[in-house]
C-alpha cells in the first residue's frame, strides 16, 4: 500500500469522526485508530475485513468496542529495532528473560528477535520494572512495534 493511499485513509478517519478503520489488500493489513485527537497507524499481519461503523452490513459499535486493544500502561516503551520473530527465552523450555514485575537494568536482555536466521538480543535501554509485555513468544514483530513497557 503506497503512502498516498495511507494519507487519504488517515484523512478519511479524521474527517469522518469514526474511531477505527481496518483495511486488507492481499496480505497487507492496515488499521487506523483515533487516539485522542490524532489518528494512529498500526501495521499488522492478520488479515481482517474492512470495519467502519455507520455503513450497512458493518459491525455496530459494540463489535468495534470488543475488538479494541487493551490500553498500554504508562511508562517507557521498548520498541522492536527490526522485523523478525520474537522469542522471550534463550531456547525452547528455558525460563524467559523477563516477566511482568521483573526489575531490569539498562543493557539487560529482554528477548531475542530472529531475523534472517540470526538471533539478535534486544536489551533494555532503561532501568526499571517491566510493567507490560506486549507480544507473545514466537510472534512476528515489525520495526518500531512496542514490545515492553518499563516504568
Amino acid at each position: 500500500m503506497d503512502l498516498r493511499k495511507l494519507k487519504k485513509l488517515i484523512d478519511l478517519v479524521e474527517q469522518s469522526g469514526i474511531a477505527e478503520l481496518e483495511i486488507t489488500e492481499g496480505e497487507e493489513r492496515v488499521r487506523i485508530a483515533r487516539v485522542g485527537v490524532q489518528a494512529q497507524l498500526v501495521p499488522a499481519q492478520i488479515p481482517v475485513s474492512v470495519t467502519q461503523p455507520g455503513i450497512a452490513g458493518a459491525p455496530g459499535p459494540s463489535t468495534v468496542a470488543a475488538a479494541a486493544e487493551p490500553a498500554v500502561p504508562e511508562g517507557h516503551v521498548v520498541k522492536s529495532p527490526m522485523v523478525g520473530t520474537l522469542y522471550r527465552a534463550p531456547s525452547p523450555g528455558a525460563p524467559t528473560f523477563v516477566e511482568v514485575g521483573t526489575a531490569v537494568k539498562e543493557g539487560q536482555t529482554l528477548c531475542i528477535i530472529e531475523a534472517m536466521k540470526l538471533l539478535n538480543e534486544i536489551e533494555s535501554d532503561k532501568a526499571g520494572v517491566v510493567k507490560a509485555i506486549l507480544v507473545d513468544n514466537g510472534q512476528p514483530v515489525e520495526f518500531g512495534e512496542p514490545l515492553f513497557v518499563i516504568a
